[in-house]
């Protein structure tokens, strides 16, 4: 129980340091609109001949909203979301890939949210977020309280991205398949492994929907990325792919649908190189750029 509490004072203090550093505001919250607790994990999980209790890892519900302090919001505020892979939770997530500074150098006038799924263990499910309509109360949730906190006293959700690095795959594309809400932006980071049909259902249904994948040769996600790429290509939806050396911003705002090939390993290539702040930065028309000091 010592290691557990020191664990968890270390990572608020490295939380901490981080949003002095990046001069941005770091809100925590719980809803109960996240993955979990969930009646689909009420008995835990077991992989590998490994049991997973529920109330270690499946009864978290926590949310971090990570705000700059010189955020400009009015009517709208364009929300960024980050979702974990297999053993992170979102406190261990956004110091490991440095999602924080990364977000606060892009210089965009948005928030970014992690809001917990199975925490500290191998499963992919997404809980409560596959189920019709809770998406949108999450959102509702992070709304109320940037309005509690004066940020944006009447706003409504604006341009929202969706971005997961591995196991994070199949809660994004039940949120683009439920979620009640619009998503104008996902970023998968060696994530593609299954549900395919809703995320080509999703780029069908409105040509402005942007999509990236990275992908790598460690990851497991090449042959389902290269099948992705096939039906595309089916349906006479023309994409572009290549290898993350021959990657500019140019490349970037100028296509839709990006494969990327990356040689890196696969829980390099967020932040060895920053491809987060890459990709955010150079959104076409996303958001509005906020310059932070």
């Amino acid at each position: 129980m010592k290691n557990f509490i020191s664990l968890c004072f270390l990572a608020l203090l490295s939380i901490s340091v981080i949003a002095q550093q990046n001069e941005l505001n770091i809100l925590h919250i719980t809803s109960s609109h996240t993955s979990f607790p969930d009646t689909g994990r009420a008995n835990g999980h077991l992989y590998n001949n490994i049991s997973y209790d529920a109330s270690a890892h499946y009864t978290d519900s926590s949310i971090l909203i990570i705000v700059p302090q010189n955020i400009d919001v009015k009517k709208k505020v364009d929300l960024v979301f980050w979702f974990h892979g297999w053993n992170n939770n979102i406190d261990s997530a956004l110091i490991r890939y440095q999602l924080a500074s990364q977000f606060a150098a892009s210089r965009l006038n948005a928030v970014l949210v992690l809001a917990e799924t199975a925490k500290n263990s191998p499963d992919s499910y997404g809980g409560k977020l596959e189920n019709p309509g809770v998406f949108k109360e999450l959102v509702a949730d992070v709304l109320k309280k940037l309005k509690a906190g004066k940020i944006c006293k009447k706003c409504e959700p604006g341009n929202i991205l969706l971005a997961g690095h591995s196991g994070a795959y199949r809660v994004m594309a039940y949120i683009l398949q439920n979620g009640d809400l619009p998503v104008r932006e996902t970023i998968l980071f060696d994530a593609l492994y299954a549900d395919t049909d809703k995320f080509m259902n999703w780029i069908k249904a409105d040509s402005n929907h942007r999509f990236l994948d990275i992908y790598t040769d460690h990851g497991g996600t090449d042959a389902e990325t290269r099948n992705m790429m096939n039906l595309l290509a089916i349906e006479n939806i023309s994409y572009d792919s290549l290898e993350e050396a021959s990657l500019t911003p140019r490349i970037i705002k100028g296509n839709r649908l990006i494969f990327i090939h990356s040689l890196h390993l696969h829980n390099d290539i967020i932040n060895n190189p920053d491809n987060f702040l890459l990709f955010l930065e150079n959104n076409p028309d996303f958001f509005t750029f906020c310059f932070i000091k």
